[in-house]
């Protein structure tokens, strides 16, 4: 798209900040059930299943932990087996190896410095091997405690095309959309770009005459 047709368009939807909530509103009564897609119902289940979910799907994810959790239960599981075996049970995830040395190290981090139980606090979860903001905000916010927002791919695309953000820096995307995103909406938000991203919004080619947001959006093709 060009700068300057890109330029127009912004100044025709106006600025994010009167956006947001419209946006927000309009994505929320779109996508009712969007929620995050790992399947889990422990703290200690969605630290792993988010581990387990980077460079893989949502659906290998949950294929794995359908077994997986039947067979750890506790930190100390993840830590009664020997490596290799870890390795296998999560064999389909890919990059295994990095995987399972990541949650046997937070696992013995969990046991050492905090009860066995996954801690709430973003520094904390960003201390844990394996756990990089990305993976801490999505426990922190499933917890109900969202301390940042979840930047991923589909978040970033469609921050980026709603004008919400010139920048291609995950951290820097988090910070503009701090700016504009009410506190009350951390959790929540990422998933309803997410799931707009799936269902509507897609990164090849954007299904604008079906989008809620369409009038909102500076790269609509409507």
């Amino acid at each position: 798209m060009a700068r300057s047709y890109l330029h127009e368009a912004r100044k025709r939807v106006g600025p994010g900040r009167a956006r947001i909530r419209p946006i927000v509103e309009r994505l929320a009564a779109a996508h009712p059930d969007a929620k995050i897609a790992l399947r889990q119902q422990t703290a200690l289940e969605l630290l792993v299943a988010v581990i387990l979910s980077a460079q893989t799907t949502d659906v290998n994810v949950n294929h794995v932990t359908t077994a997986l959790f039947q067979k750890y239960r506790r930190p100390e599981d993840y830590l009664a087996v020997p490596p290799e075996e870890l390795e296998r049970d999560i064999y389909r995830t890919g990059f295994f190896r990095q995987k399972a040395k990541a949650l046997r190290g937070t696992m013995r981090m969990l046991i050492d410095e905090y009860d066995g139980e996954v801690p709430r606090r973003l520094e904390e979860l960003l201390r844990l091997p394996g756990v990089a903001r990305k993976t801490a905000n999505v426990v922190a916010a499933e917890l109900g405690n969202p301390q940042g927002i979840v930047v991923d791919t589909h978040v970033r695309r469609l921050s980026q095309r709603l004008g919400l953000t010139r920048h291609d820096d995950p951290v820097k995307i988090e910070r503009d959309l701090q700016r504009l995103v009410p506190r009350e909406e951390w959790g929540r938000f990422p998933h309803l770009l997410i799931w707009h991203g799936r269902r509507v919004c897609h990164a090849r080619r954007p299904l604008c005459e079906d989008c809620v947001v369409t009038d909102l959006c500076p790269s609509s093709r409507v």
